[in-house]
């Protein structure tokens, strides 16, 4: 039976909150599983610590020029690359023979790469740092980006595809823990983390735009959504050589004024590994918390990789948009995620600040759902918008334009979910509760592509869509349920909340 602290620091954000411990290697994430003292002995712990406030080599004193270099490589990686090839499917299926579901392997199955090399990464980012990581996964989104663009058979193209998913999963690694390291989270890391939020939304959706727009501009060539890869990727992985170590106990442990040895051995390693694996599985098979929001905010997410099927499906066969076209239809997502942000920082100053003051600085973690509520509301209903208004007699605007309510619900839900799991698991287990978060909205978002049209095409657009909505309907009550109920769930946890 775990005690029950309902703290917090008074004035910081959810989101600036989120960014302590969504990073597993992140050095202000302490897991039970891996504590930190593990790598060193107490004595080194001892000495691990910064000379005074002004001292040079601690990130968060180095010149705002560096830190914000240091940033953008996290907020530009991976994303863009999943979605880029969405409008060169059809192109595959023609080039090669295959099956529309194969060729959408090149989709899911980057995905997934995505969803398991944080597995991988953050302990490689506890033994080794941070820079590294950047330095070897960078290289192989680009390494294999491109040998999936020169492949001439779609096997090749789909074994590529998910190798350079794991490459592009770096950011997910350890972008957070970058942030959180250069960043004084409670008074300027705002601007960063929402960044890094934005970067799987922003992306997913802009590269769709990025991929038809180049595909057309070069004769229906599908080889050059993997080139806009290489475009895009070749300056940031040069970026990558110039990026500085930012993890703490690497920074101390390689100054030459500190005697501090790291322990680097293979049973350290698989010893995080393994922790990186069954933590956040066991929290999601165990914590009624954990699992509900998992489940929810992985939904949300996913639907997004369900429109990679559906909006192509809808607007070309009722409005016979082209693919250009379609990939503009998206930056009602984009408008919609910005709507969310500024709706959850809304509540934040808010209703969550006069819980702060009643509660003397101490509100209960039930204060973040605010946002969560009302994008539960909003999310079915711009899905029964979408579904409903898709029909030759009504303009093609009013599909478009339910694009936005469910932006703003998914990254609402998202926002409001994460920084509730960090205030309940705090530093203990928050990092865990958020890797298996990332675990399921990544496997969701693989695996919807795989049936979206066959639903489509079985049951009509109208049915189809209703089918997900009904869905959302029913996961509605999530966030309300634990705005109630979750203090008695918090009390009979088996992790300390």
């Amino acid at each position: 039976m775990s005690m029950v602290k309902d703290r917090e620091m008074v004035g910081e954000s959810p989101l600036k909150d989120g960014l302590r411990s969504t990073d597993p290697s992140s050095p202000s994430t302490e897991q039970e599983d891996c504590p930190r003292d593990s790598l060193v002995s107490e004595k080194e712990m001892l000495r691990s610590d910064w000379t005074g406030p002004n001292d040079k080599t601690n990130p968060r004193n180095w010149p705002v020029p560096v830190r914000v270099y240091q940033t953008a490589i996290p907020s530009l990686c991976g994303t863009l690359a999943t979605s880029v090839i969405v409008p060169a499917i059809p192109l595959l299926q023609e080039r090669f023979d295959a099956a529309r579901e194969t060729a959408i392997l090149t989709i899911s199955l980057y995905t997934l790469g995505l969803a398991l090399g944080p597995i991988i990464a953050a302990p490689l980012s506890e033994l080794f740092g941070r820079r590294i990581v950047y330095l070897i996964t960078m290289p192989l989104l680009c390494i294999f980006s491109a040998g999936a663009g020169c492949a001439q058979n779609i096997q090749t193209v789909i074994i590529c595809r998910f190798f350079a998913g794991l490459g592009g999963s770096a950011a997910l690694a350890v972008g957070a823990g970058t942030i959180a390291d250069i960043w004084d989270i409670a008074r300027d890391g705002g601007p960063a983390g929402c960044s890094f939020v934005l970067a799987p939304f922003m992306g997913s959706s802009i590269g769709i735009l990025v991929g038809a727009y180049i595909i057309a501009e070069y004769k229906d060539d599908w080889r050059y959504s993997m080139w806009a890869v290489l475009f895009v990727g070749a300056p940031v992985i040069l970026s990558t050589l110039f990026l500085r170590e930012t993890s703490k106990i690497q920074i101390l442990a390689r100054s030459s004024q500190r005697d501090i040895q790291i322990r680097k051995t293979p049973s350290e390693f698989m010893r995080h590994l393994k922790s990186a694996v069954t933590r956040p599985l066991h929290m999601l098979f165990t914590e009624p918390i954990v699992a509900f929001l998992c489940v929810y905010t992985a939904f949300a997410f996913a639907m997004i990789w369900s429109f990679f099927g559906s909006f192509p499906y809808i607007f070309e066969t009722i409005y016979h948009f082209d693919f250009k076209s379609v990939g503009l239809a998206f930056l009602s997502l984009i408008v919609g995620f910005f709507l969310g942000i500024m709706v959850f920082g809304i509540f934040d100053k808010t209703i969550y600040a006069k819980a702060v003051v009643k509660s003397k600085g101490h509100p209960a973690p039930e204060h973040r759902l605010y946002a969560a509520m009302l994008g539960s509301i909003l999310l079915p209903i711009s899905l029964f918008w979408f579904a409903w208004s898709a029909r030759e007699d009504v303009h093609w605007i009013a599909p478009v334009l339910a694009g936005v309510p469910f932006g703003a619900a998914s990254i609402a839900i998202f926002l409001s979910a994460s920084s509730y799991l960090v205030d309940v698991y705090q530093s203990g287990s928050a990092a865990s509760a958020l890797a298996a978060n990332g675990i399921l909205r990544y496997g969701s978002g693989a695996a919807f592509p795989l049936f979206t049209i066959q639903m489509y095409q079985a049951v009509g657009i109208r049915w189809a869509g209703s089918i997900f909505a009904f869905i959302a309907v029913l996961m509605l009550p999530v966030p309300w349920i634990l705005f109630k109920y979750g203090k008695g769930l918090r009390a009979r946890s088996g992790y300390d909340t």
